[in-house]
């Protein structure tokens, strides 16, 4: 029997094998927060073919090449054969610029190609490139997609990279032998986290015109303010899948936000690139169902919140102020879908609060950051020094709130609704106790950096919210 002799060299693709990301999609997300107009200069660069779309892409932005999710598995069986002294070539059809960086960083490989600015160096193009090199000698070659199968075909060994067994079994029955680094994927959870399910209960105030309307017996109008929260959920998703698609390298310096899917790679970017537009445009087919006026509300979110990811975040105070409108906007959503008009009183009030927990989140940030003794928040406006400051404004808008929510209590329009509004006093202690509560954990460094989520799982504040419940049932003096 004739003893199997490894080859010489390995060739390693780059996108999908040796990181969990691709380095074309990351260049194109950066480049696009950096400027939103080039996207209209993709189809331009595009159309004299894609080896020219990641050069000119390239020529425009630098990555963190160290921040990469690197296949730690993979990554640890070169280092293996490096020791054992095979030759290790990193060759990969993203733009040369790129494969030399990740090449640099590792300090792994002998050689690093790339595509220039004429060639795309993928499939068979790739398989020639090799062959220059190789000339008639072995190698093995680790890829991780159905056009590695040329290579695999003349290659000794395949190495697979994929969670697919219908790649594994085509690689199997293409190459002699085959090695398979097969990393658990579990989409599904990981899809979940990603369009962050748990923060659609912020869509719940789409309900509030309803209840405090006090209509919640009319089925047509509760299934009108549910479609509203789905339409709302739906956009709110797509929204959070772009900025995570926006934010991958800030989020990647991030004590918490680096284990976001698409940042830690758990998450094909590709799958991000077709569910962002994919769940916008449910939205908008969903609001197509009630009044026209809640479309117009939500297009105006969406707008908001691109200005808001692309170029508002940046700026201290403004952020703040329009996340807190971006939460009354769910309000004024939640009206249009039932056709009536939120109150001064409730908008006013809904706009002191969240930008008190707004500012609980951005405090909560400049802890951490104080905490690693640094002195700026990656793309933010913000530096530790100001953690005082905003406390100060964070629990001054908090108690606004409440000033708010006093003086409706006395207010004509609110004697009409309530048979009794003087029960509605009660409320204003429990509202007290609850801002006070978060700003005390917030300062001791207790407390999520999402304090609306927090306030969905805390169970004080749930017992607090259903203290209010009651108490605005009783004022209606639907008991009597």
């Amino acid at each position: 029997m004739t003893e199997y002799m490894p080859a010489r060299t390995v060739y390693v693709d780059l996108d999908g094998t040796l990181i969990n990301s691709d380095l074309l999609l990351e260049s194109l997300f950066r480049l696009l927060a950096k400027n939103i107009l080039y996207l209209f200069m993709i189809p331009v660069w595009l159309a004299r073919g894609k080896a020219n779309l990641k050069h000119q892409i390239a020529a425009r932005v630098e990555l963190r090449t160290d921040l990469l999710p690197y296949n730690q598995q993979l990554l640890k069986h070169l280092e293996e054969q490096r020791a054992a002294g095979r030759r290790l070539v990193l060759i990969s059809a993203s733009h040369q610029s790129l494969v030399d960086q990740v090449a640099q960083h590792l300090k792994l490989f002998d050689m690093a190609l790339g595509s220039s600015p004429s060639e795309n160096l993928k499939g068979r193009v790739k398989l020639q490139k090799i062959r220059e090199i190789s000339g008639a000698e072995d190698f093995d070659y680790a890829g991780n997609e159905r056009s590695d199968l040329p290579i695999w075909q003349q290659a000794q060994t395949a190495i697979v990279v994929s969670g697919n067994p219908g790649l594994s079994s085509a690689a199997s029955r293409a190459a002699q032998r085959i090695t398979v680094f097969d990393p658990e994927i579990r989409l599904g959870p990981a899809m979940l986290r990603a369009l962050r399910v748990h923060q659609w209960a912020k869509n719940l105030l789409l309900f509030l015109p309803l209840l405090l309307s006090h209509q919640l017996a009319n089925t047509q109008l509760v299934l009108m303010s549910l479609a509203g929260f789905l339409s709302f959920s739906c956009c709110a998703s797509s929204v959070y899948l772009l900025n995570d698609l926006l934010d991958l390298e800030h989020d990647r310096q991030h004590a918490t936000k680096r284990t976001r899917p698409f940042a830690a790679g758990d998450l094909p970017l590709q799958l991000g690139l077709i569910a962002t537009p994919s769940l916008l445009i449910l939205a908008f087919l969903i609001s197509v169902l009630l009044p026209w006026e809640f479309s117009l509300v939500l297009l105006g979110y969406y707008l908001l919140t691109l200005l808001y990811s692309f170029y508002l975040k940046a700026f201290a105070i403004i952020d703040v102020l329009l996340l807190a409108c971006l939460y009354t906007i769910r309000i004024i959503a939640g009206a249009a879908a039932i056709s009536t008009i939120p109150t001064f009183w409730l908008l006013a009030f809904s706009m002191f609060l969240f930008m008190s927990l707004a500012i609980v989140k951005r405090v909560t940030e400049l802890e951490n950051l104080r905490s690693r003794n640094q002195q700026q928040a990656h793309g933010r406006g913000y530096y530790a020094s100001d953690l005082v400051p905003m406390t100060m404004l964070g629990s001054a808008s908090g108690f606004m709130a409440v000033l708010v929510f006093a003086l409706y209590i006395n207010a004509e329009e609110t004697r009409v609704l309530y048979g009794t509004p003087e029960i509605l006093w009660f409320i204003c202690p429990l509202l007290l106790y609850l801002i006070s509560r978060v700003w005390l954990l917030t300062n001791r460094g207790q407390l999520h950096e999402d304090p609306v989520v927090f306030f969905t799982t805390d169970r004080n504040s749930q017992v607090v919210a259903l203290l209010c419940g009651i108490l605005v049932w009783a004022a209606t003096g639907s008991w009597r």
